[in-house]
């Protein structure tokens, strides 16, 4: 269930677009009167809400577990639910004595479309707005829980200082993406999982939501060794623990119950470098 606030900016959107549809008028509803006009949107809008939404999240779930594009899922099921509310709508002219209460096919048809065009500006709009709510639902479809926080190690004792008499070796500069993790996370990398416009960084103490894109993370993790095994997963070669075949693809299983799907073209550079056995 949304949260508190949550659902009242979902609330006040619907409010929004009832308000626009309204004012317009569209689909010869200008003849009405305005208030007539603006009760009839509003009615709309709660049952509206109450079919899409959970039809965008059930996509947005699908789309996450088989790895499927998440806006052409949300279309589907922007298309599906566009059924029952046209029925919906059928009732509310019945009840309120518009023309074409007793619908035949093409009349549906049309209204259909109608509400097809109205349910498409209003999941636009949740879309462009959910980008955080897309990554919790992508979180909660693994089915293992992320291990608890372990308590933060000791501070390391200082190393002593070289003698004047020994050279000092250089130091190798840790990958730039590691300064990027929050201070409670480590640095001990597992994997790095795409969700939109954002990169999950996991490591064995939990994870975090990083603001970059995964092309541009990749190449801040030199000196680690690791590979990007799929479009939108990249994954450190010693935190895999088994590899799982099912026919063609194979998932990695990695520490802390992570699972990363292997992308097709990569099954046979990763066999090469050994990772699949």
């Amino acid at each position: 269930m949304p949260d508190a606030r949550r659902l009242t900016i979902d609330l006040g959107v619907m409010l929004a677009l009832a308000v626009a549809l309204a004012l317009l008028g569209p689909f010869g509803m200008y003849a009405l009167p305005f208030a007539a006009r603006l009760i009839y949107w509003l009615l709309l809008a709660l049952p509206g809400y109450a079919l899409f939404m959970p039809a965008m999240v059930l996509a947005t779930r699908t789309a996450y577990r088989l790895d499927l594009p998440v806006q052409a899922l949300w279309a589907a099921a922007c298309a599906l639910a566009a059924v029952p509310m046209t029925l919906i709508i059928w009732c509310a002219n019945f009840v309120l004595g518009l023309p074409y209460a007793w619908p035949r096919f093409e009349q549906l048809a049309g209204t259909y479309a109608h509400v097809l065009i109205v349910a498409g500006i209003a999941c636009t709009l949740f879309w462009f707005g959910s980008a955080a709510r897309r990554a919790t639902v992508a979180r909660t479809v693994r089915a293992d829980v992320e291990p608890p926080e372990p308590p933060e190690p000791p501070e390391p004792l200082a190393a002593p200082e070289p003698r004047a008499s020994e050279p000092s070796v250089p130091s190798v500069p840790e990958p730039r993406l590691l300064d990027r993790l929050p201070p409670h996370l480590g640095r001990d990398l597992i994997a790095l999982e795409m969700e939109d416009h954002y990169v999950r960084a996991h490591t064995p103490r939990g994870s975090a939501l990083l603001l970059m894109r995964m092309r541009d993370a990749v190449p801040e993790l030199d000196g680690i060794d690791g590979a990007q095994v799929h479009r939108s997963w990249w994954v450190a070669r010693g935190a895999v623990e088994d590899v799982r075949r099912d026919g063609r693809n194979y998932r990695l299983r990695l520490a802390g119950g992570i699972e990363a799907p292997v992308a097709r073209s990569m099954v046979a550079p990763l066999q090469d470098l050994g990772w699949l056995g």
